[in-house]
Formats: structure tokens, sequence, C-alpha cells
């Protein structure tokens, strides 16, 4: 996410927009809470020097959770490829199911909230840093990640709120609140949800909103003229654009959302990934040596911090950070779906880290290795990609603005489904908290595109990062109940209770 992002671009994703707003206010607001976020920040992202790298132990709870998860379910995350498909293409959908979306829209809005500049800019720092071989280790995570996201996801529909008038509300919070109640941990529990919670309502505003919204604007006025741009100083106008879009669309609710992440999500996806084939294409007698320098990076890199352990760190990183498996964001989406089997939608979620990190992010690291601007000094993050792809179109970088206005846009969004759903579960369901919460959400937005506010954001995505140690908890705890939920559907699909519509 942004920090890790940050960190590794010198602190800023776009750094030739220099304009951005400094001082004054921003830096008084900066300088009043830095000495009171530093530490949770420091503490969530706290790593450890391994091989000659440091390594953030966040990754290492994340990816052994998900290692941990595979060996349980016994790698189901390839033995139910096939059928997520047929479920995301319908082929057991009942409408008279309870829920507001479908197997894909679920799926939709859930991927517009990884899918993003992690995917742009976050592998070619992975890239950049740990070498091609880093490429290999995002993978290998991306399929790990699979089955933490259909974990999560399944008991997310388990334990979701089904309302009186049709709604539903779901997410680590109520399976961590009610999950462990029916385990014995019922105060425990409690906590985590809370905790969850706070952690989510934060970061949504932070990494899934400000974020969002400071890095589209910078983007386009990059490309509009930098520091002679006519929205040069004038993110607050941005800003007010942006906001009335989110809010038009969130106002709706999850169907609203949903209807238009349905759509986004695979334009984006299309619009990149044929790009990305395109260049590829364009270097067929580069590409099996890319391919060779990934597999071997993976395992004989050369000149690169940490040897074989850094490249392994780095690639980790990248895979952690854009797929958020274990994090506990996508069941709050994927829990809106129309099913009565919890399991159909775990096994619909194990397709979002395969999208996102090993089609989408491989996808851009191989254009970014055949292309060699990962080689190239002076460019850094979203600037590598922009470089590897305008090598082959010139126009291309109006194209990635396109696709970071796009990739903000879903994901303000479906972070603001996934803030709300927290809020409602603090607050309770009601009108005026779902109204309020969308207004403050909304703010954001402008003040996001307006200010530099560093300490926030950092402080906004260490809480992103911290609902995974809640959630994590909770899911080692319920694993005998998504066990159970895996064996009784696995018995109805055997057995023609469950059967494929003709």
């Amino acid at each position: 996410m942004h920090k890790i992002l940050a960190a590794a671009t010198g602190g800023i994703l776009f750094p030739s927009l220099a304009f951005a707003q400094e001082g004054g206010i921003d830096q008084a607001i900066s300088n009043a809470i830095k000495p009171i976020v530093t530490p949770i920040i420091d503490t969530i992202f706290y790593s450890v020097p391994v091989a000659g790298t440091n390594f953030p132990l966040i990754v290492g709870w994340l990816i052994v959770a998900a290692i941990i998860f595979t060996v349980y379910f016994r790698f189901i995350q390839f033995r139910a490829f096939k059928h997520a498909i047929e479920l995301v293409r319908g082929d057991y959908a009942d409408p008279n199911d309870a829920g507001e979306v479908s197997h894909f829209q679920a799926l939709a809005t859930a991927l517009s909230g990884t899918v993003g500049l992690g995917n742009i800019a976050g592998v070619a720092v992975a890239v950049s840093l740990g070498g091609p071989g880093a490429t290999f280790w995002m993978i290998l995570a991306g399929l790990f990640g699979m089955c933490a996201k259909f974990t999560e996801c399944t008991l997310g529909v388990k334990y979701r709120n089904e309302n009186p008038d049709g709604t539903v509300s779901g997410g680590p919070m109520y399976y961590l609140s009610k999950g462990l109640a029916e385990r014995g941990f019922a105060r425990l529990g409690k906590m985590l949800a809370v905790f969850f919670a706070i952690c989510c309502i934060v970061g949504s505003m932070g990494a899934g909103n400000m974020f969002q919204a400071n890095q589209s604007y910078q983007m386009l006025a990059s490309v509009t003229g930098g520091e002679d741009s006519f929205l040069a100083g004038n993110g607050w106008l941005f800003g007010v654009v942006m906001a009335a879009l989110v809010g038009v669309t969130i106002i709706g609710g999850i169907k609203s959302i949903a209807r238009v992440t349905d759509k986004i999500v695979p334009i984006m996806a299309v619009v990149y990934v044929t790009a990305a084939i395109v260049i590829l294409l364009m270097h067929i007698p580069e590409l099996p040596g890319a391919v060779g320098k990934i597999i071997t990076g993976a395992f004989a890199p050369e000149a690169v911090g940490g040897g074989i352990v850094g490249v392994l760190i780095q690639g980790l990183k990248r895979a952690t950070f854009s797929n958020e498996a274990g994090v506990g964001s996508a069941p709050i989406a994927h829990s809106a779906v129309r099913t009565k089997e919890p399991v159909t939608e775990g096994i619909v979620a194990l397709l979002e880290p395969f999208i996102d990190t090993v089609v989408i992010c491989t996808m851009t690291a191989l254009v970014i290795v055949v292309t060699g601007t990962y080689q190239i000094d002076g460019l850094g993050g979203v600037g590598i990609t922009s470089a590897a792809f305008e090598s082959a179109f010139s126009w291309f970088p109006y194209v990635l603005t396109l696709a970071v206005l796009l990739f903000a846009f879903s994901t303000m969004i479906a972070w603001s489904y996934y803030g709300l759903k927290a809020w409602t579960y603090l607050f309770g369901e009601s009108k005026r908290a779902d109204v309020t919460f969308k207004a403050i959400f909304c703010v954001f937005v402008v003040i996001g595109a307006s200010i530099q506010l560093g300490p926030v954001i950092d402080f906004s995505d260490a809480m992103f990062f911290a609902m995974s140690i809640a959630n994590i908890i909770g899911l080692y705890i319920l694993l005998p109940v998504v066990k159970k939920e895996v064996t009784e559907y696995v018995e109805k699909v055997r057995t023609g209770v469950i059967v494929k519509h003709a």
C-alpha cells in the first residue's frame, strides 16, 4: 500500500509533481500528529533485518497464514478453480437466495478495492529493488493468498446479518463476534470485532480514499502540464468533482456500487492487460529471456541486496500488499452475494488474488522486464511502468492516467462500502448512520486531493494492515467451521442436492 510504495520511491509515487501543496496548514497538522501516530506506525510495520534487507513482520503474519490455510484445505484453490469459474458464470445461481448482488458483481466489487496503483507502481518497485526474480515469489505468494481469501469470504457469508429490508451486512466484524462466541471466545471475539471495525473505518478514509484522490489528482495534473497545469494548486476542484461522482455512486448502496464495478473492473483489466500483451508480442524474441531472468533471478540473483532472501522478500511484499488476502476487507463485499451456501462465495473469492496478482501484476512485471525500464536510473514507481509502456506507445501515459483515475475511483467506492459496514457495526444500522458516513467519506475525498498529509496517510495504512491482526486470529479459531462447511457443500454437490443449471 501507500507506506511501502512511498518508502520505496523516495516518499512519493509521482515525484515530478513537486508543485503539490506543502507547508501551511498541511505542515502544521503533520507536525501536530506525527509524535502521536509515529509509534503506532512503527509498531504495525515493524521490520527485522534478514540477510541484509528489512522484512516487515506483518508480511510474515499474512503469508504464513495463507500457507497454513492452503495446507489445511488441501490446496483447494487449485481443486476448486474450475468450479469457481462456473459459479461466477452463474451456473449454480438461484435468484431467490438471500443477498443483494451476483457472484460476479461481488467479485468485481472486491477486485475494485484491490486492483489499483499497487499493480502499476508497486510491481515496478518490487522488480527495481529485487530484480526480475521478485516476480516469481510474487506469483507464488498470490497463489497461496487465494486460500486466505477463500477462508475469510466463506466465513463472511456464513455469519452475515440478513436484514428485514433484504440488505445484508457481513465481514470480519460479524464472524469475529458471532463465530468466536460459538467457539467459546465471546469476549475475545467482541474485542477483535470492534478493533477491526475501527481500523477499517480509518483505513477506508485514508488508504481507500484520501490516498486514491491525491495520487489520481497528481497523475492528471502531471499529464496536463505539470506545474503549468490548470489543475496545479487546485486539487480541491478535482476533489469536488471526484467526490460528486463517488457520492452519486455510493448513495444507492452495494447494488449501485456493484453495477458500476462490474463494468469498470472488466474494462480496466481488459485495457491494461491487452496493452501489456501487445507489448509482449512486440518483444517476442526477448520474452524467453525475460521468463528465464524471472526464474533464475528467484534463486540466483545478482547484485541484489539480501541475495535470494532479498528477492523473495520483495516478491512477498508486493503480492501481500496488492491482493490484501487475509486483511479482511474483501469478505465485506463478498458477504452481499446472493447465495445460501457460504462456501460458494469462498470459492469465487479465490479468483481475486489470481486475477490481481498472478495475472495483472505478472503482466506488469513481464512488460517491465522485457523493456528493461527497471534498470533506468532516476525512475521509480509508476515512472518505470509508464516508461515501459511508453516505449511502445508514445501516447500510453494518457491511457495510464485514465487507468489510474478508474482504479482510484473504483477503489474509493469499494472502500466506502467497507467503511460504511464497519461504521454501522459500531453505531447501528440506520438511515442516519448511513448518510453520516457517506457525507464524511465524500468530504475526505476533497481533503485528500487538496492537501498533503503524510503522517495521516501513513497512520491510515497502519490501521489498514492492523485489520489483519484481528482477522487472522479469528480465522485460525474458525478453521474447523470452514472445514465443516466445505465437507457439507462437497457432499451436496456429489449427491445432486446442488445441481448445475442447464
